[in-house]
């Protein structure tokens, strides 16, 4: 895995690289995919309510993101900061780069929760939203802006926690939020045990109940830590004010990813946009496939998010032959885990599209005709697809973050949108078309990233 001359030490047997990086990524992995189940039950449980309401929830999907972007720019920063400081074990500061995150976080939700609920309408109009689905996408965008403080401060606690490796704490706390999320969208979308009927509305309240649980076990877990001499802790007389140099430390690495988020949700809308002109059935059915796409992309995020943590303390430590090792032995675990789930998607698809759409409702018929097609191209988008976030999150938590900027920034801003307008508006091929472009804009991610990876620069990078 090294070149000649790359050793600074003592290195792992193979069988303990693994075992190091398992011990990180399997709660990494089960919290991602738990928190993508979120999105999927609601879909899922309004799927009784008809194509409409599925389609419902999904435009909500872009818009949501475009306004978590700045977020998840803050958290690559604390993510790659805490990882490097818990290398150098300079505790003191990792705790203040949590507190002064936390102080941006809330600024940020206040203002980008006004902006939402100001401009949810127009923003469902923007995403694509029809007469059939515009009043249900707003009501399920409203709900959701309002919890936006207690979703973004959840966020940032478990940036931090898994920048030392502490991804069961947040594999808890999201698990617990998706069983309670489930059980509130049984009692509220259908009125069951004597609950309102409030179909759409009901599975938005019952994500932000969900949202709700996760936070106060995020924020437990940090309060507890003062008890149990945790590595990450809030203590009484610790300092609130903002600290200027960890404020500027979080904001170099965050910049150039905000950068990437606010690119990439502008992309992805454009392209959900594009795909909803194609009419509310297949878009329902693009739903569809996302669902399948986005839980199996979370499978590589928390591969990545392992990845990200120890190459972040193994250049704290000064080992960057090491953050090598580790990055590639996460390349290649992920690689094997996504020819599993192709094989899955591809022997399973009617089965898998028949968790959301009902055979037993004629008009769903289209919708899953389209659907089950799909499913051929979710799996093949497995292995780039898995394969490109792995890589990206080494990448992020070395800090070099403007180059993962800059590649996105091309692949979902021009190559995705322009190739979609072309092989829909000009080629006619449909939702097939769509999907064919994502795959060649994943490709070029995927080729640019491991170029950049195996040149090396990226051990350079200081934060």
């Amino acid at each position: 895995m090294l070149k000649a001359g790359a050793v600074k030490g003592e290195l792992p047997s193979s069988r303990e690289a693994y075992a190091n990086l398992v011990k990180i990524a399997i709660p990494s992995v089960i919290e991602m995919v738990f928190m993508s189940l979120i999105g999927a039950a609601d879909t899922v449980m309004v799927g009784v309510l008809g194509f409409e309401a599925i389609a419902a929830v999904g435009l909500v999907g872009q818009p949501r993101m475009l306004m978590l972007a700045l977020f998840f720019a803050l958290n690559v920063g604390v993510t790659a900061i805490v990882a490097r400081r818990k290398g150098q074990n300079l505790q003191e500061d990792a705790n203040r780069t949590l507190r002064n995150a936390i102080l941006l976080a809330l600024a940020l939700a206040a203002i980008i929760m006004a902006a939402g609920l100001s401009f949810a309408r127009p923003l469902m109009l923007l995403a694509g939203a029809k007469s059939d689905t515009i009043v249900m996408s707003t009501d399920y965008f409203n709900i959701l802006a309002w919890f936006l403080p207690i979703n973004g401060l959840t966020m940032c606690i478990n940036a931090a926690q898994r920048g030392i490796g502490n991804t069961r704490i947040t594999m808890y706390a999201n698990v617990a939020a998706n069983l309670v999320n489930v059980v509130f969208n049984y009692l509220l979308i259908g009125g069951n045990l004597g609950f309102p009927r409030l179909e759409v509305k009901g599975a938005a309240i019952a994500t932000a109940i969900g949202f709700c649980v996760s936070f106060a076990l995020s924020l437990a877990a940090l309060l507890n830590g003062n008890r149990t001499g945790a590595f990450l802790r809030v203590r009484r007389g610790d300092s609130w004010k903002p600290h200027k140099e960890t404020l500027a430390a979080i904001v170099k690495v965050g910049g150039n990813a905000m950068i990437e988020q606010g690119a990439m949700r502008i992309g992805f809308f454009a392209y959900a946009a594009i795909v909803a002109s194609l009419g509310t059935a297949a878009f329902a059915a693009h739903q569809v496939g996302m669902q399948f796409l986005n839980v199996s992309f979370t499978f590589g995020d928390g591969l990545a998010v392992a990845g990200t943590a120890l190459v972040g303390q193994m250049l704290g430590s000064e080992r960057p032959d090491m953050a090598t090792i580790y990055g590639k032995c996460s390349q290649r675990l992920a690689f094997c885990v996504s020819l599993a789930l192709a094989a899955c998607m591809i022997l399973f698809r009617r089965q898998f599209v028949g968790i959301f759409l009902d055979e037993a409702n004629p008009g769903n018929l289209a919708s899953i005709g389209l659907a089950v097609d799909l499913m051929f191209m979710v799996a093949f988008f497995q292995p780039v697809q898995m394969s490109s976030v792995v890589i990206s999150g080494c990448l992020r938590g070395a800090g070099d973050n403007l180059y993962v900027a800059l590649v996105m920034i091309v692949c979902v801003v021009f190559v995705r949108p322009l190739l979609s307008l072309c092989t829909i508006g000009l080629l006619g091929f449909g939702l097939v078309g769509a999907w064919g472009s994502s795959l060649v804009d994943m490709i070029v991610r995927l080729t640019l990233m491991y170029r950049r990876f195996n040149g090396g620069k990226w051990q350079l990078k200081k934060v």
